[in-house]
């Protein structure tokens, strides 16, 4: 499914290359109610639809940053938008959330509790989150 939906324009990361590494700043590009049911701990809401650049203008332009939305074809854009703004050390997590999910890692709600809750965006796209508690 992902091959045909993603142009693979930009770098790609696998949720388990990422799972386990420190120092990596997470951007959230899903919208903010499917942001506020769960996120990977400690990712900052830059959205999709009402992406703005100021939410990203003071992040250090050299750090790797991940960015993922649900599978990953909205993180793809976003992250096409930040390698344009001059980030140059962004990748695409491959799978989105759904898959840091099938890897074992850890989401968070708004309040900062680990939940299994994941929002799939719609009830379509739910048929591809295989571990967790589908929210649409």
């Amino acid at each position: 499914m992902l091959k045909d939906l993603l142009s693979h324009s930009v770098t790609e990361v696998r949720a388990q290359e990422v799972l386990h590494t420190s120092n990596l700043i997470f951007l959230d590009a899903r919208e903010k109610p499917e942001f506020t049911v769960s996120h990977i701990p400690n990712a900052l809401w830059v959205g999709y639809d009402h992406f703005d650049e100021k939410r990203v203008a003071k992040l250090p332009k050299d750090k790797q940053i991940i960015v993922y939305c649900s599978v990953g074809y909205r993180s793809e854009k976003i992250t096409e938008k930040l390698l344009k703004m001059g980030f140059s050390k962004v990748a695409n997590l491959y799978g989105g959330i759904f898959a840091w999910k099938h890897a074992g890692g850890k989401v968070h709600n708004d309040k900062g509790q680990t939940t299994e809750k994941v929002h799939t965006f719609n009830q379509d796209w739910s048929q591809w989150l295989f571990k967790g508690i589908k929210v649409y």
